[in-house]
């Protein structure tokens, strides 16, 4: 979750955004889902976030090498200032 310093900033969000399909582009990431909140209004709902950013990874590996990635170094170099905070949540799935 990404939040911006200036929330009502059109250019920044833009910008972001901007940052963000550019980092979808390193290749280690099998799948990736920028969004958005949604329009849902209840207790238990986080909305004050500007950008979810959610990526899969085929390996624990691949989610490392995307960690050291060029691209990804690019992208906090360049966008970094614009966000107050980022929350992260890592996760696992069960062994299939």
């Amino acid at each position: 979750m990404f939040y911006l310093k200036n929330p009502g900033s059109e250019a920044d969000k833009a910008k972001l955004l901007e940052g963000l399909n550019k980092l979808a582009k390193c290749p280690t990431i099998k799948m990736v889902h920028i969004g958005t909140p949604a329009a849902t209004n209840r207790a238990v709902i986080e909305r004050t976030y500007t950008y979810s950013w959610l990526c899969f990874f085929d390996s624990p590996a691949d989610e490392e090498a995307y960690q050291k990635h060029p691209i990804h170094d690019e992208f906090r170099n360049n966008y970094a200032s614009l966000w107050e905070k980022v929350v992260i949540y890592d996760a696992v799935g069960p062994k299939r």
